[in-house]
């Protein structure tokens, strides 16, 4: 676990990693972004079909003279620039606020330039600068909207007085039969449309952008949590330290006492004792290896089949276990090089599977895509509902002891640092399964043959 310290900069704590969060977070907005950018895109090829269906309909349905020639080289206009568009925002995926601001100008500009051509504002198509309103205040941010406002409303003022004739009766009596009525229908009815459709999908970007921002801030406070209990455990560990040492080394004289070393009994329970405060030795050891201090040993260069072996075989050795049966169907082996991170994260799954069910845990180790594919399975109750909803959240737990829930958050968060994920289920036949599931590139030493690998010192090894 690396350690991360806080700083205090103009009375609030800063985390180094904050640029980071921040980073990311406008990552998450940028790509909002890029989605509301193809939602424009589509809608801009949704407006070249109506302004020419319009223009068609206007000409030889209805007999109104338009200006063909210059109408045309504005929607031509509007194609290239939505093309342009497509084949930029297909390659970056970060849009910018700015970036929308200036699409949707683009759109006015074509919208006016038609309005300019058609009657200005007495073409009952002028309402469609409300849709374009509409679309920035959703899209945009309050200072890049109201700009957007007083833009259209310029737009429109101008309109009002300058424009080329549109030879259209709006006199309002025949009601659906005028002309103009029938063109304010269709104007609203398309406005309407238009806006639930994209609206709807543009919302829903807002709240996919809005749950991945939740989900970073959510994984920042859990970074911070693990980062004081490394603290915590690291402080601990220091401590506990010269009492083991101590322990150690008054067992060893009770050892060669001879009132013990006459009593065959006793000498058992010496050599258990001495097991057990080895194996709590391990576990300091491993706590203050995963705040980045060492006790004497340091990260072993081996392969992924000895690891595991090895890992298998002391964890058995180790633990009141009725049936533990480990099967190792990786295939060819890999060069890989490990800490006692990675080793307790291992066995903190499996000594969850033991408190589940003493009689019997399996653990399963295969390979798939790259992954390193670690199944642990038992036969004990299973998760509870609420549990597996709840994957990986600290003191999530049902056991109702101080602490607990801590085993499983640790473990996701480890996989989590090695770009891993880790997953849960309880299994139609009874008992359940936990999937932890690494890419093999983050622990493996490219270019070396397993053959050539001379494993350094470990717990197992002379």
């Amino acid at each position: 676990m690396t350690q991360q310290t806080e700083q205090r900069q103009g009375g609030e704590r800063r985390r180094p990693d904050g640029r980071r969060a921040q980073v990311a977070a406008a990552g998450v907005e940028f790509t909002a972004g890029h989605k509301n950018m193809m939602q424009l895109i589509q809608l801009r090829w949704i407006a070249v079909i109506g302004q020419a269906a319009t223009i068609v309909a206007a000409i030889y349905l209805y007999d109104i003279r338009l200006p063909l020639v210059p109408m045309l080289q504005v929607l031509a206009c509007l194609i290239a620039f939505n093309v342009a568009s497509h084949l930029r925002w297909h390659e970056v995926r970060y849009v910018r606020n700015t970036e929308l601001f200036m699409a949707l100008l683009v759109d006015v500009a074509i919208l006016t330039s038609q309005l300019y051509l058609s009657g200005g504002a007495t073409n009952p198509f002028a309402f469609l600068y409300l849709l374009q309103v509409i679309l920035s205040a959703v899209l945009l941010a309050p200072a890049y909207a109201w700009t957007f406002v007083l833009i259209t409303a310029a737009c429109l003022a101008g309109l009002s007085r300058n424009h080329l004739p549109l030879p259209l009766d709006v006199e309002h009596e025949g009601g659906v039969l005028s002309l103009y009525v029938q063109g304010m229908l269709i104007c609203f009815m398309l406005n309407a449309a238009l806006l639930v459709f994209f609206i709807t999908r543009i919302t829903a970007n807002l709240r996919a952008g809005d749950a991945q921002l939740a989900n970073l801030r959510q994984r920042a406070a859990e970074e911070e949590h693990v980062v004081r209990m490394g603290l915590l455990a690291s402080g601990a560990a220091h401590e506990l330290g010269t009492p083991l040492a101590t322990l150690s080394v008054i067992l060893g004289d009770w050892k060669r006492m001879p009132e013990f070393a006459r009593n065959p009994e006793l000498l058992e329970e010496i050599g258990e004792m001495q097991a057990q405060l080895k194996r709590c030795k391990a576990i300091v050891s491993g706590i203050l290896l995963s705040a980045g201090e060492t006790r004497g040993e340091s990260s072993i260069k081996t392969t992924l089949a000895t690891f595991l072996d090895e890992l298998a075989q002391e964890w058995r050795s180790s633990r009141p276990v009725q049936h533990f049966f480990y099967f190792n169907r990786f295939g060819e082996d890999l060069p890989v090089v490990f800490d006692e991170t990675l080793k307790q994260m291992i066995c903190n799954v499996l000594d969850n599977a033991l408190e589940a069910s003493p009689v019997r845990v399996e653990m399963e180790a295969t390979r798939e895509d790259g992954h390193l594919i670690l199944r642990v399975t038992d036969t004990g109750p299973g998760f509870d509902p609420a549990i597996l909803a709840q994957l990986g959240k600290p003191y999530n737990s049902t056991k109702g002891r101080p602490g607990s829930g801590l085993g499983l958050f640790l473990v996701v968060n480890v996989a989590r640092t090695l770009g891993g994920t880790v997953g849960a289920r309880n299994r139609a036949e009874g008992g359940a399964e936990v999937v932890i599931r690494l890419p093999l590139s983050s622990i493996a030493l490219e270019g070396i043959d397993p053959a050539y690998i001379d494993p350094e010192p470990g717990p197992n090894r002379p």
